[in-house]
């Protein structure tokens, strides 16, 4: 496994990798022969960015499984390529979208939006019903048109099932979309399986990229559904020729790119998942798991001290792990250990721990050793 290519700090304990996470040695080395190649050459040698731009996409479409790299569009960040979905759908009056009570703010905000257009958000409540796909399909009814729900809960780590909740959409005729920023880089993930028919995820959490640029998938029966509400060069078939006077949208996932590309990030993005695709996804999960797994086992041990808020089942985890201290407030205790190195996150009514599939287990115990003494 690649776990040299991680070179943080010996003083610190890097457990936030569901808010920003490091970049492999590889990334900063392709950022920085970048810049330099920038500096000597400026962009005498661009027709080889663009095979990085499209090696980029094919790594993505390996991550999702996607049937074609032509349904990956690169855009900034998962706001936009929600944004994306909510203003390119056709609304009615008295439409619903559904989501869950969990949700980040980018998966809220902007369904709620559309309320100018007489179209509804319902919150499911995930502790309702026999289990949170349950909540969220008994949501479901004739005016939903849409349900959009994190793969894996920003706050709690909950992992959802998205294959029971893909077929269900599928067998109402609702459309669904997947905001799937705690997985993609921690888990298998696969579109093909769920369903999904768009998806999207930033680049600077598990996926070890930079900020400001992200995965959009949107599956090639669902691009026309689509309406564009961003125009501009770089969204056209034969972009190249500027000369000419007619153009037409592209046919690929293109279309969602309106003007020149982030090619730093592309470069940055391609460098960090070429670490995780030669590691293998299927390794990645795996020590994920066991990582998350080590610090529930604590928890667990400890429950007169500490209260957990991600589930206990096994199915349910992906890399979060959320717990409460019982004996002072998650603020208190959050500066305790912020103080002593140890990267972490207020979250979801509790502190959230991040590791990856490289953090060392002596960095988990290290944490674990602040929380007992």
């Amino acid at each position: 496994m690649h776990t040299t290519e991680f070179q943080l700090d010996e003083s610190i304990v890097y457990l936030n990798h569901a808010a920003v996470s490091p970049w492999p040695r590889r990334t900063a080395d392709a950022v920085r022969a970048f810049a330099e190649e920038n500096l000597a050459w400026g962009s005498r040698r661009y027709p080889e960015w663009v095979k990085t731009e499209t090696r980029l996409r094919q790594q993505l479409q390996t991550l999702v499984n996607a049937h074609r790299a032509d349904e990956i569009a690169l855009l900034k960040n998962t706001s936009e390529a929600l944004s994306v979905v909510a203003y390119g759908l056709p609304w009615q009056a008295g439409d619903k979208v559904v989501i869950s009570s969990q949700e980040f703010p980018s998966n809220r905000i902007v369904w709620e939006s559309l309320a100018k257009y007489g179209v509804t958000t319902e919150a499911a409540d995930l502790s309702q019903g026999d289990s949170p796909e349950a909540a969220l399909i008994a949501c479901l009814d004739d005016r939903t048109r849409l349900l959009s729900i994190s793969s894996v809960q920003y706050g709690t780590g909950l992992r959802l099932d998205l294959d029971r909740l893909g077929s269900a959409c599928r067998q109402r005729g609702i459309l669904f979309c997947v905001d799937a920023i705690q997985s993609l880089g921690a888990v298998v993930f696969d579109v093909q399986a769920c369903q999904a028919d768009f998806v999207m995820a930033d680049g600077h959490k598990w996926m070890t990229g930079p900020e400001g640029i992200a995965l959009f998938y949107c599956r090639a029966e669902s691009m026309d559904r689509l309406d564009l509400k961003q125009y501009g060069w770089h969204m056209v078939e034969d972009p190249l020729d500027y000369a000419r006077s007619t153009w037409e949208t592209a046919h690929s996932a293109r279309r969602f790119e309106c003007g020149s590309p982030n090619m730093t990030g592309i470069h940055a993005l391609h460098a960090s998942l070429e670490v995780l695709l030669e590691t293998g996804m299927e390794t990645i999960q795996q020590q994920v798991l066991e990582n998350t797994c080590f610090l529930l086992d604590f928890f667990s041990r400890h429950s007169d001290s500490f209260a957990l808020l991600t589930p206990p089942e096994t199915e349910r985890h992906a890399g979060i792990v959320t717990f409460r201290p019982l004996q002072e407030t998650p603020e208190s205790l959050f500066e305790k250990l912020t103080a002593a190195n140890v990267a972490c996150a207020l979250r979801g009514g509790g502190i959230r721990f991040s590791p990856h599939f490289y953090t060392p287990r002596e960095k988990l115990c290290q944490a674990l050793a602040l929380l007992e003494g």
